[in-house]
């Protein structure tokens, strides 16, 4: 364990270390900065227990044990709050902090750079873990976009009954699930990544989907993020217009048509 780096965000200051190799930011500066009174209260609400650790954190009164949250820990804090500055933080996240970090793809001390010269299967692990942390960004960022709008729609979404998953919707059509990711992903609205579905940028924002995360432990001994995504009644709307502008009804409307003609 060892200090990694200090940064500044609207005049405050985010102190970061390095544990095991993974980025830890202090929770006292994260809530802080975004605005929240209650520190303690803030992180008790909104971060997961599996996110958080104590930490030797120096200060100028001397070492202190301080709570510091993963990078998943903040995304979701920052996806849970709807302070202001949350937004901007998250930008400056992403902008400033994690390309600064993330400068070599990889945490990389001068031990483990000894490590990777020296033997190719580090290189191979290091590539995995990188690969499955952006993917896990990339999900992250997708559940902040969509739990971004208010509060009330939030909860009004979380109580909803009329969550739907692809399946029941590709079977409106008499196609397979496998059948309509492949033409969502072809008319651009989804894309693959780490052998999950995540919508392109430009349709995250419009409240048409719903995911939730779960970690699923593998024999390797790692543990891998999955998202089960369902889609709101205004996705379903959303997929019924994109599909008829490409001549594609559901089978209901088909029936209908044929049985005038």
């Amino acid at each position: 364990m060892n200090s990694l780096q200090i940064f500044n965000f609207q005049q405050n200051t985010i102190r970061t270390v390095l544990i095991d190799g993974e980025l830890y930011f202090v929770g006292k500066d994260v809530v802080e900065s975004i605005g929240y009174a209650n520190t303690t209260d803030a992180l008790r609400v909104h971060v997961k227990e599996k996110y958080k650790r104590g930490s030797r954190i120096t200060t100028p009164s001397g070492k202190q044990e301080m709570v510091v949250i993963s990078q998943s820990g903040v995304f979701q804090l920052l996806g849970e709050s709807h302070l202001p500055l949350a937004d901007k933080f998250q930008d400056w996240l992403y902008e400033e902090v994690l390309p600064s970090i993330n400068k070599h793809g990889a945490y990389l001390t001068d031990a483990k750079v000894e490590e990777v010269l020296s033997d190719p299967d580090t290189i191979i692990r290091l590539a995995t873990q990188v690969k499955q942390e952006r993917a896990e960004k990339l999900i992250l960022s997708q559940q902040v976009a969509e739990s971004r709008p208010k509060a009330d729609y939030y909860d009004k979404i979380m109580k909803s009954k009329s969550l739907v998953t692809i399946s029941q919707i590709a079977e409106d059509y008499g196609w397979s699930a496998q059948k309509m990711n492949a033409k969502l992903y072809e008319l651009r609205v989804q894309h693959k990544v780490g052998g999950q579905w995540l919508l392109y940028s430009k349709h995250k924002n419009h409240g048409y989907t719903f995911s939730e995360t779960q970690d699923i432990s593998q024999r390797v001994g790692q543990d891998k993020v999955v998202m089960n995504t369902k889609w709101t009644q205004k996705g379903r709307v959303f997929i019924y217009n994109l599909l008829k502008n490409e001549g594609i009804l559901p089978s209901i409307e088909r029936e209908t048509e044929a049985a005038i003609l």
